[in-house]
């Protein structure tokens, strides 16, 4: 995440949801200003919203954090719409979310009330990948995190020393994926349609005879 914010500049950063301290992101942004907004009761935020409703102005925030958000909501397409009002032209959107097809997965399919605790769903990268794309946002960076198998007795021992190393010889041990996008604002110009008149071709100020006229004299 570090890694990632640090490329992204602008006057306001919009985390939607907390996950973990409220210190975990915010401090690595580079905008002037940042705000955590949450929806859920009993968690310290800066803003109190409905996700599908936010209470943000359209086109007044730079950056977008959803941290393990999608997977907490019971509409993660919705919240997506606002997320492309409330961004401006070129603004960005990091998402963390955990991979189905990975070991934590499998846990949370396992698990009888998800895991981690609380989580609805998990979303393929491909279908948010199809989502964002379809809300005009341009796909950029993707990184897998997390190598480390969903047990707390092992968890204690952390992940896996070197991130980038496992997620180039271990991929399939990746629990999470943490995927970028831009938005994009493609302006409608106007064309207009151009009307192409036939001219007969005139030799010497006079009209060219057509071949059928040319026959009949000749008949």
């Amino acid at each position: 995440m570090r890694r990632v914010l640090e490329r992204m500049f602008g006057e306001q950063c919009l985390q939607i949801g907390r996950w973990g301290s409220t210190e975990s992101f915010l401090p690595y942004t580079r905008t002037q200003h940042s705000t955590l907004l949450e929806w859920r009761a009993g968690f310290t935020a800066d803003v109190r919203s409905h996700t599908d409703r936010l209470a943000v102005a359209s086109d007044s925030i730079d950056v977008v954090i959803l941290p393990h958000t999608l997977e907490l909501i019971p509409s993660p397409h919705a919240l997506l719409r606002e997320v492309g009002r409330v961004l401006r032209s070129d603004g960005h959107l990091v998402v963390l979310s955990f991979r189905p097809s990975g070991p934590w997965g499998v846990r949370h399919a396992l698990s009888r009330h998800g895991y981690p605790p609380g989580h609805q769903r998990l979303i393929r990268e491909g279908r948010l990948r199809d989502w964002l794309e379809l809300l005009s946002f341009a796909v950029g960076t993707r990184v897998r995190y997390c190598h480390t198998l969903p047990f707390e007795q092992i968890m204690r021992f952390g992940t896996l020393p070197n991130e980038r190393w496992a997620g180039r010889w271990l991929p399939g041990l990746g629990g999470g994926y943490l995927l970028s996008a831009q938005k994009r604002v493609y302006p409608l110009t106007p064309s207009r349609r151009s009307w192409h008149r036939r001219h007969l071709k005139v030799v010497g100020g006079l009209v060219e005879p057509t071949t059928r006229a040319s026959q009949r004299r000749q008949s």
